[in-house]
């Protein structure tokens, strides 16, 4: 209950939102390019949706697409989704990238996929899900706190299965809406969000602790279990700003058919499928599948992120700034903007990372799912574009 009251109060708080003017090229679609004015100066509209079911902010002036009063702009992917959907809250899924648990579970059905190395500079993935009618979602791994502020900046309700020390009095505090499998921590006490053993569940075919999934069912259990409010808090903006129906966004800085952001274990990479339009991703020496549909994963939009990262203690577990800004690269289309990122409010964890043209404008997303490389800003010389 204390939750549902903070959340309350945070209600009357919006986030703001810059202009949509950047440097990269905001082009018409093909099939929507009658009739459309030939050199596009902005974009407007598409983050501005405070509420859901506000139908009348949703409209865009370049926008081809009607949007009924059933269906609004997703604030994970800027596509026209159900309104009943983009109104609740996503779900901020801890998922298990230990090439011993892929592939991964549902993984393709969340909008957003962030990345970041934890210690011994593994990754692990925190997929966030707008829709997620599944009986099989994970593995599912444990918190590290860095990913309780990406999940915040999503306004997510925070899932996962254990947790690294430096969480816990985070998990624990007023606004931070989790979703626990565990009870206790020794050493830090009890888990506010832990409400029973029945939501999560584990497999035979994968050894402990690789082998922990929930479901759609089990989620909702849990959050009417443990109180938590399901819509969006009143003045939710979203995080990105993306482009209107019919235009395609296309980064001026250079090309980019293959990146990588450096992580030195999994060795990622992504590839650019200019047939289709969107980037495949690589890992562990091979196309990254979902294991429901067996289909490799791809992208519309990729983000190279570079924070400041040094060390806790001497375990190796890492602590990230996610708030004081620093450089970063926007990959869409075959081309990167390289971009810097900061954040409105840096005290808030809800306050959201922007991302900058060098002429300081916001830029703008192409709509699609997008996958976040988090890169300490110690290995951002690993990075390759090409």
């Amino acid at each position: 209950m204390k939750k549902l009251i903070v959340a309350a109060l945070l209600s009357v708080a919006a986030i703001g939102v810059s202009g949509y003017a950047s440097s990269a090229q905001i082009q018409p679609n093909e099939v929507t390019a009658k009739g459309m004015a030939e050199d596009l100066i902005s974009v407007t509209g598409t983050q501005q949706e405070a509420d859901a079911q506000d139908t009348a902010a949703e409209t865009q002036a370049a926008d081809t697409t009607a949007v009924s009063a059933e269906t609004t702009r997703s604030t994970l992917t800027g596509e026209i989704v159900d309104a009943e959907v983009a109104s609740k809250r996503p779900m901020a899924i801890m998922l298990n990238n230990i090439v011993d648990a892929c592939p991964q579970a549902g993984i393709a059905q969340a909008g957003v996929v962030y990345e970041a190395p934890v210690e011994g500079l593994l990754t692990r993935l925190m997929g966030i899900f707008e829709t997620y009618d599944l009986d099989k979602i994970g593995s599912v791994r444990s918190c590290r706190d860095y990913f309780i502020d990406f999940a915040q900046e999503f306004d997510a309700i925070y899932v996962h299965y254990g947790q690294a020390v430096y969480a816990v009095d985070k998990l624990n505090a007023p606004g931070i809406d989790n979703i626990s499998g565990l009870q206790y921590q020794e050493g830090a006490g009890s888990l506010d969000g832990y409400c029973g053993e029945d939501i999560f569940y584990r497999t035979t075919d994968r050894v402990a602790p690789h082998n922990c999934y929930t479901s759609y069912d089990q989620l909702q259990t849990a959050i009417d279990r443990l109180e938590y409010n399901k819509l969006h808090y009143a003045g939710f903006s979203g995080h990105y700003q993306f482009a209107a129906d019919g235009q395609t966004v296309v980064p001026t800085t250079g090309s980019a058919t293959k990146m990588s952001p450096g992580y030195p274990v999994n060795q990622p990479w992504f590839e650019y499928n200019a047939e289709e339009g969107v980037y495949y991703r690589y890992q562990y020496g091979s196309a990254q599948i979902d294991e429901l549909t067996g289909e490799a994963l791809a992208y519309d939009n990729v983000i190279f992120q570079v924070c400041y990262c040094e060390n806790y203690d001497d375990h190796g577990y890492l602590k990230f700034d996610t708030k004081s800004g620093g450089d970063a690269y926007y990959f869409t289309k075959g081309a990167y903007q390289k971009c810097t990122w900061s954040t409105d409010e840096p005290e808030k964890y809800s306050s959201p990372a922007r991302y900058y043209d060098e002429n300081g404008n916001e830029i703008t997303l192409n709509q699609g799912k997008t996958w976040v490389c988090i890169i300490r800003e110690a290995g951002a010389s690993d990075i390759t574009i090409e």
